[in-house]
């Protein structure tokens, strides 16, 4: 492993605590009634789409971070790929929670817009990276 793929495995497994703090938080709200949580289907799927997709895309930051050092590519573009996975999983959930704030939201607010902008991110990231791999020599 690399020292800039070191590095990075270290921050994002630094930021685990607040997937962390989110599975509390959902788990918190479930159980107390009166925080309205249930009473709202929309702020219930956004919360855990939020959840599970932090979740998800910080483990695939790590295998990426690792799959970076076998890719040929120049550096900034291998930075990017670097930086770009885990930033999608941070604009994702930040999307699905900052969209529905308000317990009583019925519809996302603008803050939606970083779901699809997270989403361009991982899947530019994503072709960068398998591109990569791809022009690397078998060993």
């Amino acid at each position: 492993m690399t020292r800039e793929a070191r590095m990075m495995s270290g921050i994002i497994l630094i930021t685990l605590p607040t997937i962390q703090y989110g599975g509390y938080f959902l788990l918190t709200s479930l159980m107390n009634k009166g925080s309205g949580y249930m009473e709202n289907p929309l702020r219930q799927n956004f919360f855990r789409a939020g959840h599970a997709h932090a979740g998800v895309i910080v483990i695939l930051s790590l295998v990426c971070q690792m799959l970076a050092d076998g890719a040929v590519l120049p550096d900034p573009l291998l930075w990017f790929v670097r930086i770009g996975v885990p930033l999608s999983a941070i604009l994702i959930s930040s999307g699905f929670f900052f969209s529905v704030l308000p317990p009583t939201a019925t519809q996302p607010s603008g803050a939606v817009a970083l779901i699809y902008l997270g989403a361009v991110v991982l899947a530019f990231s994503a072709v960068i990276l398998g591109a990569g791999l791809l022009r690397s020599q078998p060993s």
